[in-house]
């Protein structure tokens, strides 16, 4: 608005009409002269994404497949409802994951975000968007932001700080921190670098193995940061951050499931405090990895609580609607040329 020549207080207005009172058109900001309106109509969009399919219902898990106004490509985002009310009402929270990137450069052996590579990353716009848009569809306020979606949040640090103070701020979606949870595959510096963040948010660790040689097999990123420089990474972040690390555990069977991987996992947790949250496989069409049995599952789960680490193993959210990231944005692109479709492994 100085740029233009308008007052400070010009901003304030418009940015009270985009995340107060959610309006999608310029047009609708009445306050505004005629010709500001058409000045800012023709400079910028207020549908950084466009909802295209949705699968799961009001009541479960839904994922939304979205369109990226500025290029045509296509990102997901997860709601995942609370546990139904005592009297089975409608649960009193809403947990949206949120997208960072389109595809992901990592090649976690498990994941179909990857499987096409990485294309760009999403602006604060595109991030935010998200947000606002989930908002809109399933006509509620989102409690809780997690960025375990599409892509790597720290391989996009830039966009995904701006994002965070928006989502955060009293004038933006008004998000505590400590309702902000970032995911990350494990890049050591940019840990370092969200630990020095000013917005407390929380962080999540995609961690997958207890041991370099079996987190080396399912995630590449572990040959460039193994684990003994992780975990110097997230001590710098217990010195800097209040909020207890959670180690998110995808239990994948044959290769990280057995419980000599449970006693190495509780003896690396300890020392940091940290909870895990053991979620079993879902389905990706292409790959070859099972989910355990139910009976591993809680046999892993038992030796965590036996060594009394806080930990979680993660019922049914989204299997049969393939909310495992990016499957239903393969799908579709697949099925528009926009990329080949991934060879099965």
């Amino acid at each position: 608005m100085a740029a233009r020549g308008e007052s400070a207080f010009r901003a304030k207005q418009v940015v009270e009409w985009i995340y107060g009172k959610r309006v999608q058109d310029f047009a609708d900001m009445t306050n505004l002269k005629p010709a500001l309106r058409e000045a800012l109509a023709g400079e910028f969009r207020l549908d950084p994404v466009l909802p295209t399919n949705q699968q799961g219902s009001s009541d479960t898990t839904r994922k939304f497949l979205f369109k990226l106004a500025r290029d045509g490509r296509y990102i997901e985002t997860v709601l995942i409802p609370a546990s139904p009310g005592l009297y089975g009402d409608q649960a009193d929270r809403l947990t949206l994951c949120v997208s960072s990137q389109v595809g992901c450069a990592f090649d976690c052996k498990f994941c179909a975000s990857g499987l096409a590579g990485l294309t760009r990353n999403l602006d604060a716009g595109e991030i935010v968007g998200q947000v606002i848009e989930a908002e809109r569809i399933a006509q509620d306020r989102v409690d809780n932001i997690v960025f375990m979606g599409m892509g790597e949040p720290l391989a996009n640090f830039a966009n995904l700080t701006k994002a965070i103070t928006i989502i955060n701020a009293h004038w933006g979606i008004g998000i505590g921190a400590r309702h902000i949870t970032v995911s990350t595959s494990g890049l050591a510096p940019q840990i370092e670098k969200l630990a020095d963040f000013e917005v407390p948010v929380r962080l999540a660790i995609s961690l997958h193995g207890a041991s370099d040689e079996v987190r080396e097999r399912i995630m590449p990123v572990n040959r460039k940061y193994p684990l003994d420089r992780l975990f110097e990474a997230l001590r710098y972040w217990s010195t800097r951050k209040k909020q207890k690390i959670t180690f998110e555990f995808i239990l994948i069977e044959g290769v990280n499931d057995s419980l000599e991987q449970a006693e190495l996992l509780a003896r690396r947790s300890r020392p940091l405090g940290a909870k895990v949250n053991l979620i079993p496989y879902n389905t990706v069409e292409g790959l070859p990895w099972k989910r355990p049995s139910v009976g591993r599952q809680e046999a892993f789960f038992r030796v965590l609580q036996g060594h009394g680490i806080p930990c979680t193993l993660r019922r049914e959210k989204g299997h049969d609607i393939a909310a495992a990231c990016g499957q239903l944005r393969l799908k579709q692109e697949t099925a528009e040329g926009i990329v080949e479709a991934p060879v099965k492994a």
